[in-house]
């Protein structure tokens, strides 16, 4: 089949690697250019070098237009391939390629359809995780599942570790979905649209901490936004203190959401949760900081007297 491929940062590097892997003909890849965006400086492994050093031809593009559309028709590709293409693609594109276009998506969908799937699972106390890759129609990230799967969440997992697993999955399920494509097999699997969702694209603020959250949710947080991410981050004393490290308390403790309270193994409990007046909820332990200046140390080492409150704004 003559293949073109449509994706951004390492998501898209590992697919591009892939279909050169695959026996198929690459005949062009499109990217976006480079972005300052936090979220999109970090897994950026370049889908336009990967090309040019295979000699496969590439386009810049923040969106498709017109001139797009004429470069795909000059190619004439059988399938399109996409993984982390950052924006909408029109019908006349989905309609130009003869097996349609085969969507590489890093969540079990038809759930955390949309932006920084991991993350928001993780976030959510999700089990499992994993890739679908499926047909693309109209509706972004609705398209009949094609190959999917799964792999576990541990209780310690951070996005990290679940982005280098998920990211291995991609090789396989795209030589997958090509065997089963260039078959002449189309009876996919359609998406149970009642469980579907839909998520936002992070930015900083995503990643402040709400004292008012649960411990146990806002220790994921803290996993779900590990190194090399943006980390969770809080104010104490009007300097922002980024939340390296940190676990549910053994104990319960009542009083007020933010509160630096008591010495707890190796940290110092954060009183946390709505319910916290009532003296209902853990509190989290933060373990280990990051300070302003880049300064990692132990949470003791930062708060050394008890009392006083982490915030949300300086």
């Amino acid at each position: 089949m003559r293949v073109v491929m449509f994706g951004y940062q390492t998501w898209g590097h590992r697919t591009l690697q892939a279909l050169l892997d695959s026996g198929h003909e690459v005949v062009l890849a499109v990217t976006h250019p480079q972005s300052d965006h936090a979220y999109e400086k970090i897994w950026s492994d370049s889908v336009a070098d990967l090309a040019t050093e295979h000699g496969v031809p590439v386009l810049l593009r923040n969106r498709p237009d017109d001139d797009l559309l004429r470069e795909l028709k000059e190619v004439d590709p059988d399938l399109i391939v996409c993984n982390n293409w950052r924006t909408w693609i029109p019908p006349e594109i989905i309609a130009l390629p003869r097996h349609g276009i085969l969507n590489v998506h890093d969540s079990l969908l038809p759930k955390y359809a949309g932006f920084s799937p991991l993350i928001w699972a993780l976030i959510n106390g999700e089990d499992e995780v994993g890739v679908t890759a499926h047909m693309m129609d109209a509706e972004l990230d609705a398209g009949d599942i094609v190959v999917q799967r799964a792999l576990p969440v541990g209780p310690a997992d951070t996005v990290t570790d679940l982005f280098h697993r998920t990211v291995d999955l991609i090789a396989p399920i795209v030589h997958e979905s090509l065997d089963l494509i260039a078959s002449g097999r189309t009876d996919w699997t359609p998406q149970d649209r009642s469980q579907a969702n839909f998520f936002h694209k992070r930015s900083v603020e995503d990643s402040n901490i709400d004292w008012t959250w649960t411990a146990e949710e806002i220790e994921r947080l803290v996993r779900a936004q590990s190194d090399p991410y943006p980390n969770a981050f809080t104010y104490y004393k009007g300097e922002r203190v980024r939340v390296l490290k940190a676990s549910v308390s053994e104990g319960i403790y009542g009083g007020t959401p933010g509160r630096v309270f008591i010495k707890e193994g190796d940290g110092i409990v954060i009183v946390a949760g709505a319910e916290a007046r009532r003296g209902r909820s853990r509190g989290l332990v933060i373990e280990r900081v990051r300070t302003e200046d880049g300064t990692d140390l132990p949470a003791d080492e930062l708060f050394q007297k008890m009392g006083g409150y982490l915030t949300r704004q300086p």
